[in-house]
């Protein structure tokens, strides 16, 4: 995958509590396992006024202007802004694609489903967590700035706001490497693939009789 170390991104804000897994990508896109191709319907009903389908012509299909999205001033938005609960309901992970599909690296918010977090790590998508008080803050200076940027460096867990104001985070450690770096748990594993041929090899000389095909 992709490593995170600094994103300087437009900001885009979400500001709706509990969005669950059906939102972000509803059930009828889940027939694919391709990671990608799903950018088109992230949050499909909230963006189109039609019941979308796999494999529709998207560029077609009439938006609800009113849906954030949709307006002008966000497009190219690489960060989003939500609000506590984000990612709950199933464990989908074509959530994250979509959302990477569709540009997002970062998404910042005060809570978020366990797995819906876990999910994001494994796929290159930074989710940092803030207190309500500072996610408050940050929805009143993008609504209140068009072209809002904000810049995110994970190194040195910070989020530099426009007026220079930083905002530290709090980020696990292990996860934080495994970003940097690019790399997911198979990768991790696959670094030690001479050492597990090895134990295999030792096992086969030591056990021959659990590796007998007995068909």
């Amino acid at each position: 995958m992709e490593a995170f170390t600094q994103l300087d991104g437009l900001v885009v804000p979400l500001d709706r509590a509990n969005v669950d897994t059906d939102v972000i990508i509803p059930k009828q896109f889940l027939k694919s396992i391709k990671r990608t191709g799903f950018g088109p319907n992230l949050f499909d009903a909230w963006r189109y006024r039609d019941h979308g389908e796999p494999g529709q012509d998207n560029s077609a299909r009439p938006l609800r202007e009113e849906f954030i999205l949709n307006q002008p001033r966000y497009q190219g938005a690489s960060i989003l802004l939500v609000r506590e609960n984000f990612g709950c309901g199933s464990s989908r992970e074509h959530a994250v694609w979509a959302m990477q599909d569709y540009g997002f690296r970062c998404v910042i918010g005060p809570s978020f489903a366990e797995i819906f977090s876990s999910n994001c790590g494994k796929n290159g998508v930074l989710a940092i967590r803030l207190d309500a008080n500072t996610m408050d803050k940050l929805f009143d200076e993008v609504e209140a700035n068009t072209g809002y940027r904000l810049h995110v460096d994970l190194e040195r867990q910070q989020i530099s706001r426009v007026n220079g104001e930083l905002i530290p985070f709090d980020f696990d450690p292990a996860l934080k490497q495994l970003l940097l770096n690019g790399i997911d748990e198979i990768s991790v594993t696959l670094q030690h693939s001479d050492e597990i041929r090895a134990y295999e090899q030792q096992r086969l000389q030591k056990t021959p009789w659990l590796f007998t095909d007995l068909a």
